[in-house]
């Protein structure tokens, strides 16, 4: 388990917190609508264009297989390094940037096995709170980042 920094953002999606390393995290932006893409799977809610770059949109949501609830003004979206790629993942909102002891992330319970299971660090508890500890570089599997990768080029070219 790598462990690149001291300090997490931290956000939620419903009632559960979650939290990705510092480092990973490029930027933090409100929400707007992505344009869609055809043939993508239900969680890809399409691409936008940030910093010249067109980058895929994750909702997580979808992703972790929970309800989609309404875009609310706290909604963001956080511009996420992984492969050396950005990637844009759809939060209900981000909470803070917190510092944690990297010795005292728990590695995940083993009833996350499987689809939850591969995007997991591990577990920290902040204050009174567990709070499940994202691998980002895990989000998309090779498969997914070649088929953006590709949709990323033809949006460019049409652009």
């Amino acid at each position: 388990m790598k462990i690149e920094s001291n300090k997490l953002v931290t956000f939620r999606l419903g009632d559960d917190h979650f939290a990705a390393d510092i480092f990973s995290v490029e930027r933090v932006l409100r929400y707007t609508a992505p344009t869609s893409v055809p043939d993508m799977p239900e969680y890809i809610e399409g691409v936008i264009d940030y910093q010249a770059r067109v980058v895929p949109i994750v909702n997580l949501r979808r992703r972790f297989e929970m309800d989609d609830i309404e875009v609310r003004n706290e909604t963001r979206i956080l511009i996420l390094h992984s492969e050396g790629e950005w990637i844009g993942a759809v939060v209900d909102a981000v909470t803070a940037v917190t510092p944690f002891d990297p010795a005292k992330v728990a590695p995940p319970p083993r009833l996350f096995r499987g689809l939850a299971g591969e995007y997991l660090k591990g577990i920290v508890r902040m204050s009174e709170r567990l709070v499940i500890f994202l691998d980002v570089e895990r989000l998309l599997s090779s498969t997914e980042r070649i088929a953006l990768d590709r949709v990323g080029t033809e949006a460019l070219a049409n652009g």
